[in-house]
């Protein structure tokens, strides 16, 4: 393995971190063996990082992938791929843990409620937050199916175009992700969120300037 590739997955390691870490300063600890409903918030909030941190990931990625192939070589692409279905699975597994977090905690299993529950006049502002997470799961979830069915003749010529719907999820999940908890304001964790909003945004205009 070239260095190149070690310092790479050192670095999308570390930054993949971060996220629970911060999760782990803004949780009691020392409760996860008397109180799994604590134990089962702190996974769901774990993956809601790492989720976001690897659709940053994501866009970075594809809106240079140019850049990174005369870098790294043609591994990244692979990665890319690779780490899209990854990213799929860690994002399905978010509302997922709030399905079980409700079952624990109110003993009804409503997956309807955590998936489809959408509303423009919700009952509190919590609601809309919610209703930001819904959106962006079927955005994404949409994405995703576009890129596993790109050789289908329907999909062949304009497969790329859903890679938009990746800047609007990634929007979505950072309003979402910030007014929902603490954890987007926390550190360090709170000091890596603006950066990648600077980061996605200069992808996103140079993705829409240099496009072909």
């Amino acid at each position: 393995m070239s260095s190149k590739k070690i310092a790479f997955f050192v670095l999308w390691l570390i930054v993949l971190s971060v996220g629970p870490i911060t999760v782990i300063k803004n949780t009691p600890i020392d409760q996860f063996k008397t109180n799994s409903l604590i134990t089962i918030n702190f996974l769901q909030r774990s993956v809601g990082l790492m989720a976001y941190t690897m659709i940053f990931f994501q866009i970075i990625l594809g809106a240079f992938m140019n850049k990174w192939i005369e870098k790294l070589g043609g591994w990244i692409f692979r990665f890319h791929l690779n780490e899209g279905a990854l990213a799929y699975l860690i994002i399905l597994s978010h509302p997922l843990l709030l399905v079980l977090y409700n079952f624990k905690a109110k003993g009804l299993v409503d997956p309807f409620y955590v998936f489809t529950d959408f509303c423009l006049l919700c009952k509190d502002k919590t609601e809309y937050f919610h209703t930001l997470g819904r959106i962006s799961f079927w955005m994404v979830t949409v994405a995703v199916a576009a890129a596993k069915f790109r050789t289908h003749p329907l999909l062949q010529r304009h497969w790329r175009k859903f890679h938009i719907l990746n800047y609007i999820v990634f929007l979505l999940v950072s309003v979402h992700g910030f007014l929902v908890g603490s954890d987007f304001r926390t550190p360090p964790f709170g000091y890596l969120f603006p950066l990648m909003i600077i980061a996605a945004t200069t992808a996103f205009w140079y993705r829409r300037i240099y496009s072909e």
